[in-house]
């Protein structure tokens, strides 16, 4: 069986959590929404539509979404030129590439955002697929985005293990079967990932790396970090 190794972007791969937090909360202040900085940043994971409806509730005024969406988009864009991947992540990904798993990123970002994204993690070769919320009909939490992820390589939920920095993203994890392991580097306290589902936790990509071989990749099992 095919062991798939699933990767979500934005703060667990490459520092951009916080930038993304400064732009919606840009966007959200110019259409009149004041929301605070420490929501915002426990949404980020979230679909454009999801975080919106998550931060500002079923009764908006919808038609605002997209211009609040594409204000996010222009102002993270600013940025595109200065992100940075985490210590060790290309590392990371070439070495669970080299030891035959198949590696595919799972990620909200669209076209030029994850061309930029892929660009700072700088790792293609390592890479077998990405999945993006627009291949779906629901983004995490929902198991879609990583249900698709597996299709695309031909791989079963048992022999997968899904990295990533969000409750989301463990929540996303647990609905598809997958085994979920969790990185602090985006900013989420430990507690909330664990009982999110999160099978182990580590610092970030390099701390991962460093633990490869006691963990739930060496094993297949839940682990700890």
């Amino acid at each position: 069986m095919d062991r798939v190794a699933l990767f979500d972007v934005d703060g667990t791969l490459v520092d951009s959590n916080h930038l993304h937090v400064v732009a919606w909360w840009e966007a959200l202040r110019q259409d009149g929404h004041h929301v605070p900085t420490h929501a915002i940043h426990r949404a980020i994971g979230l679909p454009g539509e999801d975080l919106l409806e998550h931060l500002l509730g079923a009764g908006r005024d919808r038609s605002r979404d997209g211009r609040l969406s594409g204000a996010h988009d222009a102002l993270y864009g600013t940025y595109f030129e200065r992100l940075l991947a985490f210590d060790g992540a290309a590392d990371l990904l070439r070495k669970l590439a080299g030891s035959g798993w198949k590696v595919v990123l799972v990620t909200s970002a669209k076209d030029r955002e994850l061309a930029a994204l892929r660009g700072a993690l700088d790792a293609d070769d390592a890479i077998t697929a990405t999945a993006t919320s627009d291949d779906v009909e629901e983004g995490k939490p929902a198991p879609d985005p990583i249900e698709h992820a597996l299709s695309l390589v031909g791989g079963a939920a048992e022999g997968a293990v899904f990295v990533g920095d969000s409750v989301w993203d463990m929540k996303a994890a647990r609905r598809a079967g997958v085994r979920p392991v969790a990185l602090l580097c985006g900013g989420v306290p430990r507690q909330d990932l664990t009982e999110a589902g999160a099978v182990a936790v580590y610092d970030d990509a390099a701390d991962l790396l460093a633990h490869l071989g006691s963990g739930p990749f060496a094993t297949g099992q839940d682990g700890s970090g």
